[in-house]
């Protein structure tokens, strides 16, 4: 499904990530982690298309990415709603351009609007929700337009723990429901173990794989799955190491970095705001 051989990016002399080859099958949910400045962000821009590589290629489905495509949607971390359209119009923005029918675009928005459980709320604008709700609002947005391919880039962390958990279940159910390609990029380890079939874990810049772990655990799945905890355990111990180069970088080598943090499991969130 996406191919990415020997990728590498730089900005003049600054190299983000080099040698990057990953593949991911059709119907995956994989997430990427690692440090802040790893590449993760312009790794998802590239796949999308937004941002162009300085050496090697992803492919589509055998087809080159020269810029951006309907086959890929992403999901950005602001919902970046318009604020003069309602949340039926908001998601159904997109659809105009592709279906002629007006009735059609309103079954399809119907439709995924329920699955994000927005459709009481269909006449609200976007001032009038949560920031939870705006969220969903962007998913339903990208969903609608039925692409192959979703590519989520820290989409759930400006949002509480609590609204975070509630989207995690959402984004289980609709995954497991329409089987789409997930390409999910975040900070934090138990979002992604929780979520994916793969974790991708990238090094410190310039950023490059370093290991690539299954979670072997059906869906739907639950935070208190000893198994999950396991998964969690063995992200934090191999991404540690690449956490403190950066630490270091910045902070010097009088930074200690605390045995017992991975002991709290509420966020274990790895690199954010370093």
């Amino acid at each position: 499904m996406i191919e990415i051989k020997n990728l590498n990016k730089a900005y003049g002399n600054l190299e983000v990530f080099k040698a990057i080859d990953l593949s991911i099958k059709e119907g995956e949910f994989v997430s990427i982690i690692g440090p802040s400045g790893c590449g993760k962000s312009t790794l998802i821009n590239i796949v999308a298309g937004l941002d162009s590589s300085t050496g090697g290629k992803v492919m589509i489905e055998e087809n080159e990415v020269k810029g951006t495509n309907t086959d890929r949607v992403m999901v950005f971390q602001s919902a970046a709603l318009f604020p003069w359209l309602n949340v039926q119009d908001n998601v159904a923005f997109g659809l105009k351009n592709i279906c002629k029918s007006p009735q059609e675009i309103k079954e399809k928005v119907n439709d995924i609007l329920k699955k994000v459980h927005l459709y009481k709320f269909k006449d609200k604008y976007p001032h009038q929700l949560s920031g939870g709700m705006k969220q969903r609002v962007s998913i339903a947005r990208s969903i609608v337009m039925d692409p192959k391919i979703l590519l989520m880039d820290e989409p759930f962390s400006a949002l509480d723990e609590q609204t975070r958990m509630l989207l995690h279940n959402e984004l289980q159910e609709i995954w497991m429901e329409t089987k789409k390609t997930i390409l999910f990029v975040t900070h934090n380890i138990r979002e992604a173990v929780k979520l994916s079939d793969r974790v991708i874990i990238m090094g410190a810049r310039p950023g490059g794989i370093i290991d690539d772990v299954k979670i072997q655990v059906s869906h739907p799945r639950k935070s208190t799955d000893s198994n999950l905890f396991y998964k969690e355990e063995m992200v934090f111990k191999k991404l540690k190491g690449e956490i403190e180069k950066i630490a270091r970088e910045e902070l010097g080598d009088a930074y200690n970095f605390e045995e017992n943090t991975v002991s709290d499991r509420i966020g274990n969130t790895m690199g954010d705001g370093i």
